[in-house]
């Protein structure tokens, strides 16, 4: 609980925590706009594909526009001010940046920037979570062989889980479940970027004002981004995806420990140790009283009586049986937390989450009947939505990965609800990301990719 002292320290040292970002949307404005009041931080540069729009989200989060006028990297260092460039290689390859955040969302620009970490030795969080759910296992192997951190955002649902998960297993507790809310009906597996708007948690009009992005909206409300994130949690803590992935049971947060355990307890889990997102809706469309639909949880299970009993007596979260328990928070802050992951790994040597095993995978499936031909365009699109499956299921039946679903043509067509497989698109083996996912699936053995 001393963060905020240690870079207080570093500050009066003036040594400060040095950042590069990757990525000016709105994640990373979120986190520029707290960065901008934190005590021993600097963001030494801010890369943008569009640096104007990085600027203007720069403006638009209180900073003043002499705060970002450093004409180079080494400018900023000299200044203590921010670069605003598009150029992330050269920024990563450059001395003085400590940590360097990916917040792009590309899963293939996420492998390259994190392998190009690897390579000059600088820290990475992964906001991008598209690409540790394609790749992270062996991203985090590489970031380790290289000597440096590979962490989860802080802000971002996984890593708050995985916060949570380590709690629950620090003072001796076998985790049951793990996961989030969500706003959830089966239709919303086809949305589309035209309809998003119609299922979301807000109008058109506040999405417009918030820049949401219509086609990573839709990631959120058709299950897609769901299924991303929990493969992050699987992956980061042992946690195993159930035989068929996600369900999105309607619960409430006062009745998480009686429905998230497993079936042969009267819950709705396959298995103990598993991940679900529940749904704030029920399947007729009307909402679930005190749902958790931006929060967190984790379930664990009593070992004895006695601390059954601790949980009555003190009034927990429990089941019916006071055998099971659950924590939860109720929402989280994305981007306005992401600091804690940077100081955590500058200031403690600690990620906030980091993959040690592939576990789980998403798999691109139909969003409706796909025809020969047709041009697949990735997550949050028209054409596939991502589900959750044990890695071992995915590596057997050679499904697509979902980050690799993207500007590929079908070779075959794919009836609604069926999962696409590498042959049937045409894939180019030589691309980067294709590469190295490849060589992800050879380089975990059947033990990492347990069902």
């Amino acid at each position: 609980m001393n963060l905020y002292s240690k870079l207080a320290a570093r500050a009066a040292n003036q040594n400060p925590v040095t950042v590069g970002m990757i990525g000016g949307g709105k994640f990373g404005s979120m986190f520029l706009a707290q960065a901008r009041l934190t005590t021993g931080l600097q963001i030494a540069a801010v890369i943008d594909l569009a640096p104007e729009r990085a600027r203007a989200n720069l403006a638009a989060t209180g900073w003043a526009a002499e705060q970002y006028a450093a004409t180079s990297i080494s400018d900023a260092f000299k200044t203590g001010g921010t670069y605003v460039g598009d150029d992330a290689a050269t920024m990563i390859a450059s001395g003085g940046i400590d940590i360097v955040v990916d917040a792009t969302g590309d899963p293939s620009a996420g492998i390259r920037h994190a392998l190009l970490c690897c390579e000059h030795g600088k820290n990475v969080v992964m906001v991008n979570v598209e690409a540790d759910a394609l790749a992270g296992p062996l991203l985090a192997r590489r970031a380790e062989e290289a000597g440096i951190i590979y962490s989860l955002a802080y802000g971002d649902q996984p890593a708050l889980i995985c916060e949570q998960v380590d709690w629950a297993r620090a003072i001796g507790f076998k985790v049951v479940s793990a996961g989030k809310g969500t706003r959830y009906l089966p239709k919303f597996h086809q949305s589309t970027p035209d309809n998003v708007f119609d299922n979301y948690f807000v109008d058109a009009e506040v999405a417009k004002r918030g820049n949401m992005n219509p086609k990573m909206s839709t990631s959120f409300i058709d299950g897609t981004k769901s299924a991303i994130e929990m493969t992050a949690v699987c992956n980061a803590t042992g946690l195993t995806p159930q035989a068929n992935g996600l369900s999105f049971p309607p619960v409430s947060c006062y009745e998480l420990a009686d429905v998230l355990k497993p079936s042969s307890a009267g819950g709705s889990l396959d298995h103990a140790g598993t991940t679900e997102v529940i749904s704030c809706l029920h399947r007729d469309g009307t909402d679930v009283e005190h749902h958790l639909q931006m929060g967190v949880y984790v379930v664990v299970e009593a070992d004895n009586d006695y601390v059954s009993h601790c949980f009555e007596e003190y009034n927990l979260l429990h089941d019916k049986s006071a055998k099971y328990s659950a924590m939860y928070k109720p929402t989280h802050l994305i981007g306005l937390e992401l600091g804690i992951s940077v100081a955590s790994i500058a200031l403690r040597g600690e990620a906030t989450g980091t993959p040690n095993g592939f576990r789980s995978d998403v798999v691109a499936t139909a969003k409706r009947d796909l025809k020969l031909g047709e041009i697949l365009d990735g997550e949050g699109g028209y054409c596939v939505w991502g589900k959750q499956m044990p890695a071992r299921t995915s590596v057997s039946m050679g499904a697509l990965p979902l980050g690799l679903a993207h500007d590929v043509k079908l070779k075959n067509e794919v009836k609604q609800g069926q999962q696409v497989c590498w042959t049937d698109v045409d894939i180019d083996e030589t691309d980067m990301a294709v590469r190295f996912r490849r060589q992800m699936e050879q380089a975990f053995s059947a033990e990492d990719t347990a069902d």
